[in-house]
């Protein structure tokens, strides 16, 4: 619920940190506001909030930075700010482990809506040789190839090994896991995993899907120019 949802907002701009963290409060969110990196950081640790807002530019530490120290600690979810849609920074962002991005500046309801969002979909995630063709289901685990995907434990293995996902690629490999060969597009991820009942910034897809590759392996999910991506059977 909103009203026990504890949120670390850094923002260095007096001005847009006082009135966000007031209509946020007002939402009923708990809040705890700090205008640099550095400090954004140190309350991360105290505090432990269930989820941050980073503002891309603030000081000591800057919002990218500051996602990439979370992320090494925590799969707690990240919402990136940013001046621009079209920044370089968006994209380095998620790919420092964010998992979505609001553009500055942005209407209260709008900001609030992408948090619970966030939030539902964490709530839904949660953390012998076989032949690339084996796609069997045992026990609540599919196997593709050498990765094996626990839907039930919400476990991921490559060539036995634990591999560590975020609770949205974990989201993201249970899609392309429940349709194994069929092309996705993009929008159908962003409505399915990202909760967008609106249009989106499709690159949150792009990066995301890039992201899974690095721990899943490379090829296992193919790019289909103009229509999407799929995971290989």
């Amino acid at each position: 619920m909103a009203d026990q949802t504890h949120v670390l907002f850094v923002e260095d701009d007096d001005v847009i940190r006082e009135a966000t963290q007031l209509a946020l409060e007002r939402d009923g969110f708990v809040v705890t506001a700090m205008p640099d990196g550095l400090s954004g950081l140190e309350a991360f640790r105290t505090d432990r909030p269930d989820i941050a807002l980073l503002d891309v530019m603030v000081p000591g530490l800057d919002g990218v930075s500051l996602c990439r120290r979370i992320r090494d600690e925590s799969t707690v979810p990240v919402i990136m700010l940013s001046a621009r849609a079209d920044s370089i920074d968006v994209v380095l962002g998620l790919e420092a482990g964010a998992d979505d991005y609001v553009t500055k500046p942005f209407d209260g309801a709008v900001l609030v809506a992408r948090i619970r969002a966030v939030l539902r979909r964490f709530g839904h995630a949660g953390g012998g040789d076989r032949s690339d063709q084996d796609t069997s289901a045992v026990g609540g685990v599919l196997t593709f190839g050498e990765l094996e995907v626990d839907t039930e434990g919400m476990e991921v293995r490559r060539a036995g090994r634990p591999v560590a996902l975020t609770p949205t690629e974990m989201r993201l490999l249970l899609e392309f896991s429940s349709a194994p060969g069929t092309v996705l597009s993009r929008d159908r991820l962003l409505e399915r995993v990202w909760d967008y009942g609106w249009g989106g910034d499709t690159r949150v897809v792009d990066v995301h899907v890039q992201r899974l590759r690095t721990k899943i392996g490379q090829d296992r999910i193919e790019t289909v120019r103009g229509f999407g991506y799929k995971l290989k059977a």
